[in-house]
């Protein structure tokens, strides 16, 4: 059997002209939980949801307060996190959905995470929910650089978790035994990710593998399975959801949505403890982190009552900070510093250049992102001199944000709005305007965030689009 490359690397012979053999490459796990908020883990001040893994893994590792999800909406969230482009010029920038199933696919030529690590010899896999382009389309999973996933194409199809049918390589996988509607059966989507990440994970690999892990959890609706909802049955105060607000009904919907993050947070813990019981660890980085903030009021979850976004202002669908901040640890025994905390700021599209550093392929140019690889490695990053938001939904809406400076401006499907200013240093939930006492300020965001708004055809903005009839300040 030949050996794991981790292994074989080790006990390699030294190069021509007596020079070591080079440090293996390291394996990447990247865990990207679903709607999941800043202030829902007990390491980010959790108080009602155990969340004992990933408290751990925050022990074990780096946990990041600062960091933002690249849009607070999932499909745009996603393409920057792929693409490493900010959404001023990343292609998708806005949920858009085609039926029978499938979203707004990137094309072809499109320039991806996986596609570059799979150029650079590794084995790339995804096992979830991808919400970038459906069946027969550019923007398949394997036209984008997975050798391997298995999971849902559509957001909206994922809505339930229990499917009919999900997808291995672009081939439909029947699930027997669950009804046609999603309502309920007998075959669990977070069970069969969890088992085809084992399945992954104990294979033979050849190269150095990423393993992408898109988790559902805890997105509604509300379908927990009885042994993970009972530790939380008659903990708190319920009034039955009946689907007024959209999704399915549940009987105890603040129970429900606590035991799937829970649920959500022993499969982190499953894989954690797969990839020790392979002895992969020491040579797997694993990020944990989410695709925008907690849902809004939808579907029977009360985020106010979790206080899900940690006393942040806004939640999904708002570029305020508990629409875009999110959890980030990193965890890779004695490279990642341990029970450490980071303030370094940045977002999704940051992930791109760090990943390619730490597995060492060389970051290309024209990106938004700036690897934080040095933080990972106890160093210090370089800083962004701003990050930008630019999303089209919701009203359509812009942010920046410079040191401890944010800036937000919103309805601009309607008009060319003026942009409010925060001191994030002052008044982290964003409670006072001070726009008017720091102009120098505002003209400075305004002006990039004029430089880095790019025209889209799918996605118009028409107050940025069209030539300014005046200036958009204060």
């Amino acid at each position: 059997m030949a050996l794991p490359l981790c292994l074989a690397l080790l006990v390699s012979l030294p190069g021509q002209g007596g020079e070591p053999a080079p440090p293996p490459r390291p394996n990447v796990v990247l865990i990207v939980a679903d709607d999941l908020g800043y202030g829902e883990l007990g390491c980010y001040g959790q108080q009602k949801i155990q969340t004992p893994r990933l408290d751990a893994m925050a022990k074990e590792g780096l946990r990041f307060t600062q960091f933002y999800a690249a849009a607070p909406v999932c499909a745009p969230a996603r393409c920057s996190l792929m693409t490493g482009l900010h959404g001023g010029h990343a292609y998708v920038r806005d949920n858009v959905e085609f039926e029978p199933e499938g979203q707004l696919a990137l094309p072809k030529d499109t320039q991806t995470l996986p596609k570059l690590l799979q150029a650079a010899g590794y084995e790339t896999a995804m096992i979830g929910k991808w919400g970038l382009g459906g069946p027969k389309t550019s923007g398949e999973p394997n036209a984008q650089g997975f050798d391997h996933w298995f999971g849902y194409y559509c957001q909206r199809q994922a809505q339930t978790y229990y499917p009919d049918h999900l997808w291995r390589d672009g081939t439909a996988v029947a699930l027997e035994g669950n009804r046609a509607d999603g309502v309920t059966g007998t075959q669990y989507s977070p069970d069969l990710f969890l088992a085809e990440a084992e399945r992954f994970l104990r294979a033979e690999h050849e190269k150095p593998f990423f393993l992408y892990l898109p988790f559902t959890l805890p997105h509604v609706a509300l379908q927990v399975e009885d042994e993970d909802l009972a530790p939380y049955k008659e903990r708190f105060e319920e009034t039955p959801y009946r689907g007024e607000r959209g999704y399915l009904p549940h009987a105890t919907p603040r129970a429900a949505y606590a035991a799937m993050i829970s649920r959500l947070d022993r499969d982190v813990g499953c894989v954690l403890d797969l990839l020790k019981e392979l002895r992969l660890e020491e040579n797997t980085l694993v990020v944990f982190v989410s695709d925008n903030g907690p849902t809004y009021d939808a579907g029977g979850v009360d985020t106010r009552f979790f206080d899900s976004t940690a006393g942040l202002r806004g939640r999904k669908g708002q570029v305020y900070e508990g629409g875009i901040r999110v959890p980030l640890i990193a965890r890779w025994p004695e490279r990642v510093p341990a029970g450490k905390e980071s303030a370094w700021i940045g977002a999704h599209y940051d992930l791109l250049p760090t990943l390619l550093e730490l597995a060492g392929v060389a970051v290309p140019s024209g990106l938004d992102g700036l690897s934080f690889a040095a933080e990972l490695r106890g160093a210090a990053a370089p800083a962004h001199e701003f990050l930008l938001w630019e999303f089209n939904g919701y009203g359509g809406q812009q942010a920046v944000r410079m040191g401890r400076w944010k800036g937000v401006r919103s309805n601009l499907q309607e008009e060319l709005a003026p942009l409010e200013l925060y001191d994030l240093e002052a008044a982290p939930r964003e409670t006072k305007n001070v726009a008017a006492k720091n102009p120098e300020v505002v003209a400075r965001m305004l002006e990039v965030l004029a430089r880095e708004h790019k025209s889209s055809r799918d996605f118009p903005i028409p107050a940025l689009d069209a030539p300014p009839t005046r200036s958009g300040g204060f």
